[in-house]
């Protein structure tokens, strides 16, 4: 087989395609010959060194993959040679084969491609959880989604779209028209004061809802802009990324200057702070796999549909990533073998 391995915690170029003996399909396993594989801004920081949960580099990474099963180890119903699947591995995605639990496997809808089956789990699994699943989010609330033209920020949208959400988001500016298209009312330059602009059209009435996976000073101003019972939902900390390469004294500051909430204020104010970390639920199948139901239902439906901006070979996977980097993504990147 055939893998994209961190070699060691750098730019894009410590990226590096090797090959490795085909694994076997253990009992309760099902063998992937893998079409595409999605890139997540996870992946990103590992590569840099900022990401804890990652295993130790070198290594290889890569949360969610599409493709044909091959191979069904012993004890596994439900799959047969010849079936078209998502897997969502907790690492060693960038493969070109995938030994899996059966549990991590699902069947791909008929119409889906695998460059948008590899593009689905991880992002619409944490739009979902934050919105609906944790969420329940009311019919009409404002939403507020940053980084709002990637696959959190898409998936997002359509989810929001489902309860006639009014949609604001931050983006470059270029992909403003795009976004609105899809659906965002108002979109806001990533570089303006989003505060400004948002306050400006909500007053004091506020937001219901916050999804930031920025952090630092970002969940200090998105909290203040909450309205009654509305809730701020941490899914990341880019701000501790100062680029392609790993600053320790740039990540130290984002998390010091980070607010602490005392349960009184949150009281006191009508307003909740919660988190999602899709990487720490990968063990709980027990809630995700009712959840990942619903998606593909809605999928099936028409309500949703993962966005492929662009696909790498795996001997681009550091193109791949320089395209994360820049900024030049909307939606999904993914690898194919």
């Amino acid at each position: 087989m055939r893998q994209v391995w961190i070699t060691k915690a750098g730019a894009p170029e410590v990226l590096q395609v090797r090959e490795a003996p085909d694994p076997e399909a253990g009992e309760g396993q099902v063998r992937i010959r893998v079409k595409a594989a999605g890139i997540n801004f996870a992946d990103l920081m590992a590569r840099v060194g900022l990401y804890p949960d990652a295993p130790k580099i070198p290594c290889v990474v890569g949360y969610e993959v599409s493709g044909v099963v091959d191979q069904v180890g012993k004890g596994v119903q439900g799959f047969a040679e010849g079936d078209r699947v998502f897997g969502m591995p907790r690492f060693g995605g960038y493969t070109d084969t995938l030994a899996i639990g059966a549990d991590q496997v699902f069947h791909l809808p008929e119409k889906m491609s695998f460059e948008e089956g590899a593009a689905m789990p991880v992002v619409y699994l944490t739009a979902y959880t934050m919105m609906i699943f944790t969420g329940n989010l009311r019919e009409g609330s404002k939403v507020f989604i940053h980084s709002v033209a990637g696959g959190v920020g898409l998936a997002a949208i359509e989810l929001a779209k489902t309860r006639n959400c009014v949609i604001f988001g931050t983006a470059s500016a270029s992909k403003h028209e795009f976004l609105r298209a899809r659906g965002v009312h108002h979109p806001i330059d990533s570089k303006a004061d989003y505060v400004a602009a948002t306050r400006a059209i909500v007053g004091e009435e506020g937001l219901d809802l916050v999804l930031d996976p920025v952090g630092g000073k970002s969940w200090s101003d998105g909290y203040d802009l909450l309205g009654p019972c509305g809730r701020l939902v941490a899914f990341g900390l880019s701000a501790a990324s100062s680029g392609k390469k790993r600053s320790l004294f740039h990540a130290a500051m984002q998390v010091v200057g980070i607010r602490k909430y005392s349960p009184m204020k949150l009281m006191d104010e009508n307003k909740t702070v919660s988190g999602v970390n899709m990487g720490h639920l990968f063990h709980r199948l027990d809630l995700l796999r009712p959840q990942f139901k619903a998606l593909i239902e809605l999928y099936e439906a028409g309500k949703i549909a993962p966005h492929v901006d662009k696909s790498f070979t795996f001997d681009d996977a550091p193109a791949a990533h320089h395209y994360i980097h820049d900024r030049k993504a909307i939606g999904k990147v993914v690898l194919v073998p």
